[in-house]
């Protein structure tokens, strides 16, 4: 048995590259051309193989170490006679020998390599045919792999930033490369309880309502609150528990942005009062929300990024208009959903939101009416403040905050007069909308409730 020190090939035209994972540890048993470790510059990244078969001794480098063509990674006990691969040859040559291209050929060994933001893979060392299939153990969440998933450094980074093991991520790109769509998508449903790896599992201290260690943040500390005063202890409704998960996916996982602006329903105000003296007998009492959902409706119409979802890189318009509101109830936030709002009159939508604010207070919504929308609004009208930052239904890509109108001095271009003004917060996934299309919608929707005849256009 022969002690040999495993160095850094020839890495092309980088003069130092970052260590950014070690696959092997003290004690491990390696064949040749096994990955050791991977390394990555500012523009891509690759696997240092092994030149020989046999047992690690001593690992010589870290995390975020420096290394360069020449450093000692680590000393390998290899086997008696174990013959160099022509991997281990290309690498063993001097770099006048070989080209450049067949170095980070023969230095990667089939590992993927991304230059600058657009992804290739490197091809196998023609050796890679003849070495024998390894066969895999039972998989291991925290075990190490010593095989490389495939992803460009952007996604590595990306991952590594929120804590993300791509061992654990199903690649979708060619050859089975995992995107960034695939990093996020492996996240959401980690946020929404769909996938708990055993790491996670380790590191969440039980009763955390929400530790963050698949972002890689700090554990979610542990308090006896006993000790600074008397306390009441209630466990959490299920609706909260549910709608806790999905907030806080979204919140995570959209770039949301907020658009504030005021809508004049002086005229509106007026007419929704009058209507309901006229309708008095028939029982049903109409509301602003009713008003707001059919304007809503139109200028989804005129904006129909807004009347969308994203799937994938693709944005998928909806050719209807299905309209979710929130709903307190005592047990937590419910959305009941009112389909095809566009088909629908004020009566009928104020008729139909009275049923299911009912059916959400009681208990008795059904999945399928909870469902399906398109846009939601959020209305906290009836209790007050001025502005606020809902947080997105997924998968939908905006949702419409109303807070309560108060009476103000507004400017007609010869003095002031008192307006009902009513405060909008539109929220919006800016991968999708930008600022000036929110603030288009936020205008144009505030001309259909102060001249409600618009709606008709």
């Amino acid at each position: 048995m022969a002690v040999i020190d495993i160095k850094v090939p020839d890495i092309g035209d980088f003069d130092e590259v970052t260590v950014i994972e070690i696959l092997v540890k003290p004690g491990d048993t390696v064949k040749a051309d096994q990955s050791l470790l991977t390394v990555e510059s500012d523009k891509a990244s690759m696997e240092i193989p092994s030149s020989h078969g046999g047992v690690v001794k001593e690992l010589r480098v870290k995390l975020d170490d420096k290394v360069k063509q020449g450093s000692i990674v680590l000393v390998l006990e290899a086997e008696a006679d174990a013959p160099a691969t022509a991997a281990a040859e290309a690498v063993a040559a001097p770099a006048a020998s070989a080209p450049a291209a067949p170095a980070l050929q023969a230095a990667a060994v089939a590992a993927p390599m991304a230059v600058a933001s657009a992804p290739v893979t490197a091809p196998a060392a023609p050796v890679a045919a003849a070495t024998p299939a390894q066969t895999m153990p039972a998989h291991e969440p925290t075990a190490v792999t010593g095989q490389l998933p495939h992803a460009s450094p952007t996604v590595r980074k990306f991952a590594r930033e929120i804590g993300v093991p791509l061992a654990e991520v199903k690649g979708s790109g060619p050859k089975g490369r995992i995107t960034l769509d695939d990093v996020q998508g492996f996240a959401k449903s980690v946020m929404a309880g769909d996938v708990r790896t055993q790491a996670q599992a380790a590191k969440a201290p039980a009763g955390s309502g929400g530790d963050g260690a698949a972002l890689g943040l700090l554990p979610w500390p542990k308090v006896d609150f006993a000790k600074f005063g008397p306390i009441e202890r209630k466990e959490m409704s299920r609706i909260k528990k549910i709608s806790g998960a999905n907030l806080l996916r979204n919140a995570i996982m959209i770039p949301a942005v907020t658009n504030h602006d005021d809508a004049d329903i002086t005229d509106l105000e007026a007419f929704r009062v009058s209507t309901n003296k006229e309708n008095e007998k028939s029982g049903v009492k109409v509301t602003m929300l009713a008003f707001l959902i059919k304007a809503i409706v139109a200028t989804l119409k005129k904006y129909p990024e807004f009347n969308s979802s994203l799937d994938g890189d693709a944005i998928v318009y909806k050719n209807y208009w299905h309209i979710g509101f929130a709903a307190d109830t005592p047990n937590g936030l419910m959305v009941p959903v009112i389909r095809d709002a566009d088909k629908k009159g004020v009566l009928q939508l104020s008729q139909e939101m009275g049923e299911l604010a009912k059916k959400a207070r009681d208990g008795k919504l059904s999945s399928a009416e909870m469902t399906g929308a398109t846009f939601t609004i959020s209305s906290l009208g009836g209790i007050g403040g001025k502005y606020f930052l809902p947080i997105i239904n997924a998968p939908e890509v905006a949702i419409m905050g109303v807070s309560k109108s108060t009476m103000e001095p507004v400017w007609d271009g010869k003095q002031f007069v008192p307006r009902l003004m009513l405060p909008l917060s539109l929220t919006y996934d800016h991968r999708v909308i930008d600022g000036a299309a929110a603030a288009r919608f936020n205008v144009y929707l505030s001309q259909i409730l102060g001249d409600f005849r618009r709606v008709l256009l």
